[in-house]
């Protein structure tokens, strides 16, 4: 009789090979879908890939921040300025944009973990506060007012001419499928990176830290390694994310990049009503956030009444989220990270050969 360490579940097994199955649908999905519908699945895909590393930062590493619109924004303006002043093309600008948002956090997090609670809150937005103040003095991509990407650029774009060759669209309709693709890559590559990392020791003790950081500390796992660590990689990939939403605006300015309740209270809400702390809850909570949308975005500030009443409501009767709710009632999980440790049985043969 032997023993291993086991994490997947049957339940988790049948949602791997149905996730799979719809990746291969989203991949075809521009080949027989409307351009709305592929706007729409942009915004889902990307709204839940900030919703994944916010939920990373504040649902599994315990820090809470509401000033995710910087790393939005640098990233944006990050990738205008690299294609506006030095002529790269949008789509590899995108990384550009990661990094300068991973830049932009060492400075932040030498300041904001100086912080605790609600004070770190409140300094991450200060922080946002003070880089949207600072970019809008940039001339070179129209400061206050903002700018537009170069026509040249978004028509020769990497990957556009083989798209409208491939599907026989125009050329508007190819930028919009292929800033699809990219998101449905960036989506899938966010969750998946996530879940590799809470399924390793890093993980575990990312964890612990979020519990009880001095307890963590006792057992020697270097908690203020485990916040830098985090925090820097949900800033590059939040960058990321941002740098993409701006090349299918191709608009930008510093009060839309920058802005709160876009990037930072409409994620908090996402994650909040799907589940924090699970990476299931941002894939529930980015769905029930576009339903709402499409249906009260009509109503004015009753739309966003409307929203604060229902995240207030799921926060006092379902604490945990939708899927929290729903995972305590069926003990269903689709992407477990909680190890158990199951028996195997071992012949007398195999012991020999060992």
């Amino acid at each position: 009789m032997g023993y291993r360490v086991e994490t997947s579940t049957r339940a988790s097994r049948i949602a791997g090979m149905a996730a799979l199955g719809a990746l291969v649908v989203a991949i075809l999905l521009p080949t027989f879908a409307g351009r709305a519908l592929v706007q729409d699945m942009f915004f889902i895909l990307t709204m839940l890939a900030l919703a994944q590393w916010w939920n990373l930062l504040a649902g599994y590493g315990g820090l809470v921040s509401v000033g995710q619109q910087a790393f939005v924004g640098i990233g944006a303006y990050a990738m205008f300025g690299t294609v506006i002043l030095y002529g790269l093309d949008p789509v590899p600008s995108i990384l550009v944009a990661g990094v300068a948002a991973l830049v932009l956090a060492v400075p932040t997090a030498f300041f904001a973990f100086r912080l605790q609670g609600a004070y770190f809150a409140i300094g991450t937005w200060v922080v946002a506060e003070v880089v949207r103040l600072v970019v809008a003095q940039w001339k070179q991509v129209g400061g206050g007012t903002g700018t537009s990407l170069p026509r040249a650029a978004t028509k020769d774009m990497w990957f556009v001419d083989a798209i409208k060759a491939l599907l026989e669209v125009k050329t508007s309709a190819a930028r919009d499928i292929l800033a699809y693709w990219l998101a449905l890559a960036l989506a899938v590559l966010t969750i998946a990176a996530i879940y590799w990392l809470l399924r390793t020791r890093r993980g575990l003790a990312l964890s612990a830290v979020r519990d009880n950081a001095n307890a963590a500390s006792s057992v020697g796992v270097d908690a203020n390694a485990i916040k830098w660590a985090v925090y820097l990689v949900s800033a590059f990939g939040t960058g990321l994310v941002g740098g993409l939403i701006y090349l299918q605006k191709a608009r930008i300015s510093p009060d839309a990049a920058f802005s709160v309740l876009d990037w930072t209270a409409y994620i908090i809400f996402i994650v909040v009503i799907g589940g924090i702390g699970t990476i299931e809850g941002p894939i529930i909570g980015v769905i029930v956030f576009f339903l709402l949308q499409s249906t009260l975005a009509d109503y004015g500030s009753w739309y966003l009444m409307a929203l604060g009443l229902i995240g207030v409501f799921i926060m006092l009767f379902a604490p945990r989220g939708l899927w929290g709710l729903f995972t305590e009632r069926t003990g269903i999980q689709f992407f477990p990270v909680r190890r158990r440790l199951e028996t195997v049985s071992t012949s007398k043969k195999e012991i020999g050969n060992g």
